[in-house]
C-alpha cells in the first residue's frame, strides 16, 4: 500500500482494517522522507527527491518480501504502482484515484486551483512543500465536515517539490521520471476513480485505464472525490477492490 502527496501510512487505516479482515497481509510503506512530524522541518534532501527516489525504495523493500505483491496506490502512489508493475514487480494493482504517468497531461482548471500556490512559488521544483488548509479543503477534502478536514490537515507533511515537478511538467523534465512502459504492466490491473475528484480528475484517470485497456478494469464512483482511501463512501470503493482481486486470484491476485 503507497500512499499520495503529503503523506503517510495513516492513510490506509481503514483499507487495513477491511484487507486483513479478509486474511491478507498489508505493508503500508513510508516514502523517503516521510517520516516527520507535520509541523518539523523535513529532510532538505526531500526537496529534490525524484520519483525514481521513492519507486527505488519501494522496489527495495518489495524484494525484501521474497515474492511478488499486489500493489495498491493512492494518487501519488498510484503513479509509483504503475511505475513498480512496469519494472515486473506486481502480481496485480489497484490504483486508486492514480496520478498519471508522462504521456497524459494533468491540466484540468481544478487540478490549477489545486496546485495554483505550489505551483507558482519560484523554484518548488527544488523546495520541500507543504499546501495551505484552505488549498487542502478544495483539492482533497472538500467531502468532509471542516472539523475534520482540520483533523486531516493537521497530519500532512512536505513533499518534494521535484516529484510534483515531474508529475506536472513531464514534457520539461529530461529524465522523464515519471515515465511508465504501459507495455510491460501485464498484471491485472483496477483502476477507480472520484467523479468529483479536483486533483486527479475522473477525464485524466479514464487515461490511465486505457493505458493498461488489455489487463484493465475501470470504476467511476459518480458521487466520489479524490479521498477513495476515507471519505464518506469509501466501504464501497474497498468492497469493490476487495471483490475484484477475488475474481482475479488465479491471474495473480492471490492472497
Amino acid at each position: 500500500m503507497i500512499h499520495g502527496m503529503w503523506g503517510g501510512p495513516w492513510h490506509w487505516t481503514a483499507y487495513r482494517d477491511v484487507f486483513e479482515s479478509a486474511g491478507y497481509r498489508c505493508v503500508a510503506v513510508t516514502l523517503p522522507f516521510h517520516d516527520m512530524e507535520p509541523r518539523g522541518i523535513p529532510d532538505p534532501r526531500l526537496a529534490t527527491a525524484s520519483l525514481l527516489d521513492y519507486a527505488a525504495a519501494i522496489e527495495r523493500e518489495i524484494k525484501r518480501l521474497g515474492e511478488k505483491p499486489i500493489v495498491m496506490g493512492h494518487s501519488l502512489g498510484g503513479l509509483l504502482a504503475q511505475m513498480l508493475a512496469a519494472r515486473g514487480l506486481a502480481r496485480a494493482l489497484v490504483l486508486i484515484a492514480p496520478a498519471s504517468p508522462a504521456g497524459i497531461l494533468p491540466i484540468t482548471p481544478t487540478v490549477i486551483r489545486s496546485f495554483w500556490r505550489i505551483g507558482t512559488t519560484w523554484a518548488f521544483w527544488r523546495k520541500p512543500v507543504r499546501p495551505a488548509f484552505a488549498d487542502v479543503s478544495y483539492a482533497l477534502l472538500h467531502r468532509f465536515p471542516e472539523a475534520e478536514r482540520r483533523k486531516l490537515y493537521e497530519r500532512f507533511v512536505y513533499e518534494s517539490g521535484r516529484a510534483i515537478f515531474e508529475i506536472g511538467f513531464w514534457p520539461l523534465d529530461s529524465r522523464r521520471a515519471a515515465n511508465v512502459d504501459a507495455s510491460k504492466v501485464d498484471c491485472p490491473v483496477l483502476v477507480l476513480a472520484g467523479a468529483q475528484d479536483r486533483i486527479t480528475p475522473a477525464s485524466v484517470v479514464r487515461k490511465v485505464a486505457r493505458r493498461y485497456q488489455a489487463v484493465a478494469t475501470y470504476k467511476e464512483y459518480d458521487g466520489l472525490a479524490h479521498w477513495l482511501v476515507g471519505e464518506p463512501g469509501w466501504e464501497e470503493v474497498a468492497a469493490y477492490a476487495l471483490a475484484w482481486l477475488e475474481r482475479n486470484r488465479d491471474a495473480g491476485g492471490k492472497r
